[in-house]
């Protein structure tokens, strides 16, 4: 009798796939003589986003880009979960783990707005470019825009609230209303309405889908629309969120089998890092929604975390540095300099 093959669970949106594929590809390089499969799953959050596209506001709840596949693996309908890792929340339900995290993918955010030398042109050849109402009004500005550069009363749009924050603090002119969508949605939205100048997205997302930003700053791929433009925020204007630019395999915390084949897919440093984060994450009693920020760098046998919290008001900075042993301790140390109410667990 055949032995089944491993299957291996995902969303099913583009970068969600983009994401499988390449643990799939690793796998497959890894353990050549056994068979892995992709299994599709549609989370909660998943339906809960597509049915809000159009009624904008009020963040999703933690969890719900998970539970579906969570709960694959819990009933063995599947055996390893690819996620985000900024979408796993801290705390897994019973039976399950963080079985192995893949090499970190840059970090940094990516300020997405309208060209205005585009927008100049399209306007002079109206003839040949297609119209909607309201696009005439669209404004745009120069390559390598800055969040500084944006005019006050400018909109820039994020579902965020540690995006919110941060731009909030570099330039509180801005008016920062939510939005929803897929990474191509969002970009499509910032194209074509008026009402709307910017976004930010994560930059290791839109590369996964084989978008790139041109020397020039064009934004450019397959999916994009014409005439955006791109400005990559380095982690001083920017921090991350807790897991970004990680991908995660979640998995049965029993599963001997499955836990030989994490041990080839895991990226220590990553690794080391990712636990620092998320124990200061746990500590500080929130999740992926949670206006908190931290980044963690190994350097020798050291790790340095940057983080901040707009949790209780105005925005507070903590930085330590510990041995890439010692993650947790890290994390819980910057938590409970960031917060008095910090929640220290294991």
């Amino acid at each position: 009798m055949p032995t089944p093959p491993i299957l291996i669970a995902t969303r099913g949106s583009a970068l969600a796939l983009a994401q499988a594929n390449m643990v799939l590809a690793q796998c497959r390089a890894a353990f050549p003589k056994l068979q892995f499969e992709l299994k599709i799953i549609k989370t909660t959050g998943d339906k809960f986003q597509a049915a809000s596209l159009a009624q904008e506001g009020g963040s999703l709840p933690k969890g719900l880009f998970t539970k579906e596949l969570e709960v694959a693996l819990i009933k063995k309908r599947a055996d390893l979960a690819v996620h985000s890792l900024k979408d796993l929340p801290t705390e897994l339900p019973a039976g399950l783990k963080l079985g192995a995290v893949g090499k970190r993918a840059d970090v940094r955010d990516v300020l997405i707005y309208r060209d205005a030398e585009y927008l100049k042109a399209a306007e002079a050849d109206k003839d040949s470019v297609e119209w909607t109402p309201g696009q005439s009004s669209r404004r745009g500005f120069g390559p390598k825009s800055a969040l500084t550069d944006l005019p006050q009363g400018a909109v820039l749009a994020t579902s965020s609230t540690r995006r919110k924050a941060q731009v909030l603090a570099h330039n509180p002119g801005l008016k920062v209303p939510e939005i929803r969508g897929n990474v191509v949605t969002r970009l499509t939205k910032v194209a074509d309405n008026a009402d709307l100048d910017a976004t930010i997205l994560a930059l290791a997302g839109i590369t996964r889908l084989n978008f790139r930003i041109s020397p020039q700053g064009r934004l450019e791929g397959d999916a994009v629309p014409d005439g955006l433009l791109a400005t990559v925020l380095e982690t001083d204007v920017m921090l991350p969120c807790v897991g970004q630019g990680a991908v995660g395999i979640e998995v049965r915390a029993d599963d001997e089998r499955i836990a030989t084949i994490c041990e080839r897919l895991n990226h220590f440093n990553t690794f080391q890092c990712v636990t620092a984060e998320r124990a200061f994450l746990a500590a500080m009693g929130g999740g992926c929604a949670s206006p908190v920020a931290a980044y963690a760098e190994v350097d020798g046998t050291k790790m340095r975390m940057r983080a901040l919290s707009f949790a209780n008001g105005p925005m507070l900075r903590a930085e330590a540095t510990r041995s890439i042993k010692e993650p947790v301790e890290l994390g819980q140390q910057i938590a409970s300099e960031l917060s008095p109410n910090a929640n220290p667990r294991e």
